[in-house]
């Protein structure tokens, strides 16, 4: 906390005893100041007791009260949800608008902050041993397939598809850096969601950007900035809610706050996508070659 230097004018200097810079021990001078008021019954040294209490915490509010930007927040909040490494067992299940399931099971691996990411199917048995690796935050696409023994590269428009048909695009779950270089964000000020207290944005998606959504509504817890809720509309219709994502269960693994399970909503199609980790580490080293064709094989 800094303080500017503060000199009191001659009438309080005399009540108060104070005549010093201000600027080191701002409370003990207070204090102090407070007792001498009070000494005496006198009513116009308790006006002025006010008024110096006024100017005083105006002043400190002056100095540590700066706004935080909409851009601060989701710098933040990308670095959370995006530390420098990660591996973890993942479990993906999709429900139908039939209410039917699948599961999924793989190993996921993440480096640069999410700019690499590898997932290595490990249950059912049908996908096993199938991996898909992104780079470049999931502009670049490979999927393994070990039947085949073949690795095919998808085109650039495929992050935008689903994930083995769940309702998660290969950009929300490959893409760490979308929310600060695709959108323009605005704070629309403090509101409760999933019961804690949050920074509401909304973030709109630049002109000449890959943007996959026309816009989206961000709701972030501001004590961790783990996101609680993210409302994403169409991309051609900036009115029509397409999805929504609602993460919760959030526990402090190696130091970094994190939502260990997240459900996605999708209003169109009214199917949904749940991931939960069964494992979680931060703490890793991981090796460059593990994100290359090579990597996806072993």
């Amino acid at each position: 906390m800094i303080f500017k230097p503060i000199m009191l004018p001659e009438e309080f200097v005399r009540l108060g005893g104070l005549g010093e810079d201000l600027t080191a021990r701002p409370f003990n001078y207070l204090t102090a100041f407070v007792r001498k008021l009070y000494g005496g019954g006198n009513m116009m040294r308790k006006v002025l007791f006010v008024f110096i209490l006024i100017i005083f915490f105006g002043l400190v509010a002056e100095e540590t009260g700066e706004t935080i930007t909409a851009e601060e927040i989701i710098k933040t909040m990308t670095e959370t949800l995006n530390p420098e490494q990660s591996e973890a067992v993942m479990e993906m299940t999709i429900t139908t608008s039939g209410d039917q399931e699948r599961t999924f099971v793989y190993k996921a691996y993440s480096k640069n902050g999410g700019e690499k990411s590898l997932m290595k199917y490990l249950e059912p048995g049908r996908v096993k041993n199938q991996s898909i690796l992104m780079l470049n935050n999931a502009d670049d696409i490979w999927m393994y397939f070990p039947g085949t023994n073949r690795v095919r590269k998808l085109a650039t428009h495929a992050k935008k598809q689903k994930v083995q048909g769940s309702d998660f695009s290969y950009e929300d779950l490959g893409s760490s850096n979308e929310f600060e270089d695709d959108y323009k964000s605005v704070l629309l000020g403090e509101e409760e969601k999933e019961g804690q207290l949050c920074y509401k944005l909304k973030l709109t998606g630049k002109e000449n950007s890959n943007a996959g959504y026309s816009r989206l509504f961000v709701w972030v817890e501001k004590e961790n900035y783990v996101p609680l809720v993210i409302d994403y509309y169409h991309e051609k219709d900036p009115e029509l809610l397409e999805k929504e994502l609602v993460l919760t269960e959030v526990k402090t693994i190696d130091g970094i706050p994190t939502p260990m399970k997240m459900v996605m909503y999708n209003k169109l199609d009214n199917t949904k996508t749940s991931m939960s980790f069964r494992e979680l580490t931060y703490d890793v080293n991981l090796p460059d070659n593990l994100f290359t064709e090579m990597g996806m094989k072993k």
